[in-house]
């Protein structure tokens, strides 16, 4: 009985230590990367091989940030002789916005700016892990409960 609280105090314990490993995001611009535009028109296992993929912390200076998110920016460009152009930016960001996305409106162009805290969650497809460490530790708490009875 003794062992299976240990094991448990443990198992609780490494459940809430921060994870410091650093985020991936997408990294690409539609100007050179057409893929960059929709990166969900492409299957997971195929999305590495078409759009790169970069660890924050080996792309930016750790002097310049360590709390890294992804980001992604469509930009509609207005060229004054011919059409507008629609660009699409994803990558890692250091200085967050208050708001999880916010527009510009400049002369030159519009602008939408969404930031997010996941691993390659700038594709628009987020899946939050703290729903997982929450059901693990009901769970982890029910057995510990349980096995006391």
């Amino acid at each position: 009985m003794l062992a299976l609280r240990a094991t448990f105090s443990i198992a609780i314990f490494l459940s809430i230590i921060y994870k410091s490993e650093c985020i991936q995001c997408y990294y690409c611009t539609s100007a050179n990367n057409t893929a960059c535009l929709d990166v969900n028109m492409y299957e997971p296992e195929l999305r590495p091989r078409i759009i790169p993929i970069i660890e924050c912390d080996r792309a930016i200076p750790s002097s310049v940030a360590v709390n890294f998110f992804c980001r992604k920016i469509i930009q509609t460009v207005f060229h004054p002789h011919r059409d507008s152009e629609v660009r699409v930016t994803r990558g890692c960001g250091w200085v967050p916005h208050e708001r999880e996305c916010y527009k510009d409106d400049n002369s030159d162009h519009l602008g939408t700016y969404c930031q997010c805290f996941d691993d390659l969650c700038n594709s628009g497809d987020t899946v939050d892990p703290t729903v997982a460490t929450v059901l693990f530790l009901v769970f982890a708490a029910v057995t510990y409960l349980w096995s006391g009875i």
